[in-house]
């Protein structure tokens, strides 16, 4: 099992190591990855990563458990001096960006080592992580499946020891879903507990910051640090929670339909230990959600967000460059008229309050992160079943941003997800509950 962030500190702390060494480390294991043809990466800084570490080894200074750690950035966000290029080859010829966004500025200062810019769909525009411009990053415990997206890149550096963690955004699903498939913990955040400044917005009322990592305690480090609220007192306070008389809502409806046998076997398998450990599993129906399947029709919320963005790039010569499937989810928002927007936003209202009410008791709300195991690339080579899968593959995980909650996915197995949800701002109290969970489920059976 890779060190968590907390291990990697520590050994900092006590020479066992240094940033020059793990940052080395990291990227002998990204050159092995490309010379393999891997795609994980569309741009990785190696001379400027080494440069920080040194620095940060000859002062022997590590004020934050992030500081002299190697991580990966989604190719969405801004990094002075490079160009934002979302996964695309249409904004290659744009200016530099002139200024970090403002997470990349706080991993900065907290020392991070910003090693390189993680691949990802275009434009972060689909859950199937496949660019057709950078390659495609495949599943690291099967290379003839996906990996998951956006952030395929982003959970391949991670999952295969190239970053200790990476900042991807998320806007229905992008840090869980190849969570979920990779073998992580992904997290996504309240859309407006960290700032989005500076990332390239898919969908600004539904986008919000996420991460990958080895664990829910490193989530939880990089939630501390992004949002402003990290002090040294979080390390005394890590132990994670038990689960005893936790109330775990669990619905039937909508959440649990289509479900690969392999995913139902491994949720039920999770509750019944929660529920041998003490919680309280409690069954609820939410038959409204089916209603997001109509909302969705005409590409909802994010296509009508996206096609505000994009239309003008429409019109360009450098159109013909988009991924044909990305640019007809785009064109989607074409078809919605004022109208269409303001119902869907009515409808996402209604939507909050009764989960709102339904959950009101709820110290966490479970689901499968993903219905099924991810697909074949093989899978994904007919247009319709990339539409189709593409839905499926983050029906689950899209519930949570359009009620503006936040989740963590955790590993079941190497490819498998559960996902620990909560509404909006609970995002510490999620967090703590899915590393008591976590815990609880890293127990050998029986126990």
């Amino acid at each position: 099992m890779k060190p968590s962030l907390m291990h990697l500190h520590r050994d900092l702390l006590l020479g066992n190591t240094s940033s020059v060494e793990l940052t080395k480390q990291a990227l002998h294991a990204i050159a092995c990855h490309q010379q393999a043809g891997g795609a994980a990466f569309t741009q990785v800084n190696a001379k400027t990563a080494l440069a920080v570490a040194r620095q940060l080894d000859a002062a022997r200074l590590y004020p934050t458990p992030l500081a002299g750690l190697p991580l990966v950035i989604s190719d969405g966000f801004d990094v002075q001096g490079q160009v934002t290029c979302a996964g695309s080859v249409v904004l290659k010829s744009k200016p530099p960006a002139s200024q970090d966004a403002a997470v990349v500025a706080s991993l900065r200062t907290a020392g991070a080592v910003l090693l390189a810019r993680a691949n990802m769909s275009e434009f972060s525009y689909s859950s199937l992580g496949l660019n057709p411009h950078y390659g495609t990053p495949l599943n690291p415990g099967d290379p003839t499946r996906i990996a998951g997206g956006s952030s395929s890149g982003a959970a391949v550096s991670v999952a295969l020891g190239m970053s200790a963690a990476a900042l991807v955004s998320d806007s229905s699903g992008s840090a869980r879903i190849p969570a979920a498939f990779c073998g992580l913990v992904g997290f996504k955040a309240t859309a407006k507990q960290m700032p989005l400044q500076g990332c390239l917005s898919l969908s600004p009322s539904l986008d919000s910051v996420g991460m990958l990592a080895r664990s829910v305690s490193c989530c939880s480090v990089l939630s501390a640090v992004l949002s402003g609220g990290w002090m040294p007192t979080h390390i005394r306070n890590s132990q994670p929670p038990g689960i005893k008389r936790c109330r775990l809502y669990v619905t039937e409806d909508y959440l649990a339909e289509q479900l690969d046998p392999e995913v139902a076997q491994a949720f039920d398998k999770a509750l019944t230990r929660l529920s041998k450990a003490g919680a309280r599993i409690i069954r609820f129906d939410f038959p409204e959600l089916r209603q997001i399947a109509e909302m969705n029709a005409q590409g909802g919320q994010i296509a009508a967000e996206a096609w505000r963005w994009h239309h003008a790039r429409q019109e360009e010569a450098d159109c013909r460059h988009l991924d044909p499937r990305i640019a007809q989810l785009i064109r989607q928002g074409a078809n919605q008229s004022a109208v269409d927007y303001q119902d869907l936003l009515e409808q996402r209202r209604t939507l909050q309050a009764v989960a709102a009410q339904r959950l009101s008791m709820a110290d966490a709300w479970l689901m499968p992160t993903v219905a099924i195991l991810p697909p074949t690339l093989a899978q994904l080579e007919n247009d319709d079943a990339y539409t189709r899968l593409n839905r499926l593959v983050q029906r689950n995980s899209a519930v949570v941003n359009l009620l503006d909650g936040c989740a963590v996915s955790l590993p079941l197995s190497p490819q498998i997800g559960l996902s620990v949800c909560g509404l909006h701002g609970r995002d510490t109290h999620i967090l703590k509950l899915a590393a008591g969970i976590e815990a609880t489920l890293a127990q050998p059976e029986g126990e």
